[in-house]
């Protein structure tokens, strides 16, 4: 069953989604400043997004939706490939551990 995320119909609809990779960063989670309350006077009112710029990394930054630029449909592709790259490598080095524990068998 899918998760699903309700928002209340008086709120602005989220202009990024969780896991989005952008210019920033890939988006772990978002919450939301409404209008009337103490933090939306204090920071304006709207969405705040939480994003880890860097995969292999605890840094983490928080931005205001006017901050973030989504990545372009080249460089969305130019990462994603280079990710299933790196990761096909990793399985190539795996597979062929496995096969000197085995003695060559690919029997699992």
């Amino acid at each position: 069953m899918q998760p699903i995320i309700s928002i209340p119909q008086h709120w602005a609809y989220p202009r990024f989604a969780l896991d989005q990779r952008t210019e920033q960063g890939t988006i772990l989670g978002l919450y939301y400043y409404p209008s009337g309350t103490e933090l939306a006077e204090q920071f304006d009112e709207g969405w705040r997004y939480v994003l880890m710029p860097k995969k292999n990394s605890d840094e983490i930054s928080y931005l205001q939706e006017d901050q973030i630029q989504p990545l372009s449909p080249q460089e969305l592709f130019t990462q994603i490939k280079a990710e299933i790259d790196f990761y096909q490598r990793q399985i190539s080095i795996l597979q062929q551990q496995l096969a000197v524990v085995t003695g060559g068998s690919s029997n699992g």
